[in-house]
């Protein structure tokens, strides 16, 4: 498949992925039909600050939209929203979209994101049981934010615990409900999350560890959440935050390979040479890991997905990629991530937890890989650098607070 047989391209989702790739397209100088297939009723939209300015209130729809609605039609992008694609047909390279209408395709870029776990319990049905995933998800809950109502979030991952911040902020009672025995417990390590954990619980959020939710109590509306030991929490609201699992059901259906997302190539092109996967529904060799296929659930990740295929459609240079990179807000504590701490066997850190600013930073034989940074962004950024240039600094000299990170990191090799 070469630049000039590509007159049609279609994708498949509107969220930050797919909506990044028609831009980068047209920035890029593609002059052909680009079709963008949304089922939600909204333009592309941002979905970090949902569990975070917008479930405050301080950040309307408007300012959630990547880009004003006007711009795709200005740019000759066909944007399809309250869409949902059915079918691929690879043989005839046609997307069937609910109704029957058949679209013909030259390049295909799947972008069909994560669906939200769902509680597996009696009563998760009920008003006021709520997950949180899009706009209108947040829509309903904000409505129900009220001082001094009994919130109940289930999961203590990053949603979890963003949205038990702002719930605090807004004068809710909380209480996180979470299977494992601290929080973040698959996305950081256990001092970190213990840090969390105390700055949450000094906030007067309530937390069950190693609790288990067996039904969610009420008759129309929710009234509690029975745990597996017999106790029952009060609940006003609810909000489920047990994590997504990739929307693959397209892939899977027809025929293209599947393992924890869509497999793809470095340049996230699946089996398919015509259809690429990008964004939270596909995983793809990491890099600056070598080895190592993930799938990543992040801004950075929908990015460069976009970046990456918007290159390999119109035959250019392959885009250099960054190190992964992530960030929390929740309070006064803006967590910043860079790189993929699994398998680290050395942790070290530069500042002391106590003054609520210092940054852990991941080794994994000898090769710093990661790095958590918690109100130190220089930290942050020279991490992320050093990932990405594929250097690294001793332990001892990363603990060096004489020096500042800067010079430190001009100095590694």
């Amino acid at each position: 498949m070469s630049t000039g047989e590509i007159r049609r391209v279609i994708i498949i989702g509107a969220g930050q992925a797919g909506g990044e790739t028609a831009q980068r397209l047209r920035q890029a100088g593609f002059e052909g039909e680009i079709t963008l297939i949304g089922d939600e009723p909204a333009a592309p939209y941002q979905r970090p600050p949902l569990s975070k300015a917008y479930l405050k209130g301080e950040l309307d729809m408007e300012r959630l939209l990547l880009r004003p609605p006007s711009v795709y039609a200005e740019e000759r992008i066909a944007l399809l929203t309250k869409t949902r694609a059915v079918w691929i047909d690879r043989a005839n390279r046609k997307v069937r979209i609910e109704g029957g209408r058949e679209l013909p395709y030259d390049a295909l870029v799947l972008a069909t994101g994560a669906k939200p776990r769902r509680l597996p319990l009696v009563g998760a049905d009920l008003d006021g049981v709520h997950l949180f995933r899009t706009a209108a998800d947040v829509d309903q809950i904000r409505t129900r934010f009220q001082s001094g109502a009994k919130l109940i979030v289930i999961g203590a991952g990053y949603i979890g615990l963003e949205v038990a911040a702002v719930a605090r902020q807004c004068g809710l009672e909380v209480t996180i409900v979470e299977a494992a025995v601290r929080p973040l417990a698959r996305v950081t390590s256990p001092e970190v999350a213990g840090f969390f954990l105390d700055e949450h619980t000094r906030q007067g959020v309530r937390f069950v560890l190693g609790g288990q939710c067996a039904v969610i109590k009420g008759q129309e509306r929710v009234t509690g959440v029975g745990l597996a030991d017999g106790s029952e929490l009060p609940a006003d609201l609810v909000i489920a935050g047990i994590g997504v699992t990739p929307d693959v059901a397209l892939a899977e259906q027809c025929g293209l390979a599947v393992d924890n997302g869509i497999v793809t190539d470095r340049h996230c092109r699946t089996a398919d040479p015509n259809i690429f996967a990008i964004g939270d529904c596909a995983a793809r060799p990491m890099a600056h890991y070598a080895g190592r296929m993930a799938r990543l659930e992040s801004v950075h990740n929908a990015v460069e997905g976009a970046k990456i295929v918007a290159a390999a459609i119109m035959g250019g240079k392959d885009h250099v990629e960054e190190a992964p990179w992530f960030w929390s807000d929740q309070y006064d504590l803006k967590l910043q991530i860079a790189g993929l701490f699994q398998g680290y066997d050395q942790l070290v850190f530069r500042g002391v937890m106590a003054d609520r600013a210092f940054a852990a930073f991941y080794y994994k034989g000898g090769t710093l890989i990661a790095v958590d940074a918690v109100n130190r962004p220089a930290e942050y950024l020279g991490a992320k650098m050093l990932i990405q240039t594929n250097r690294s600094l001793p332990p001892d000299v990363i603990q060096d607070m004489s020096r500042p990170m800067k010079e430190l990191v001009a100095s590694a090799r």
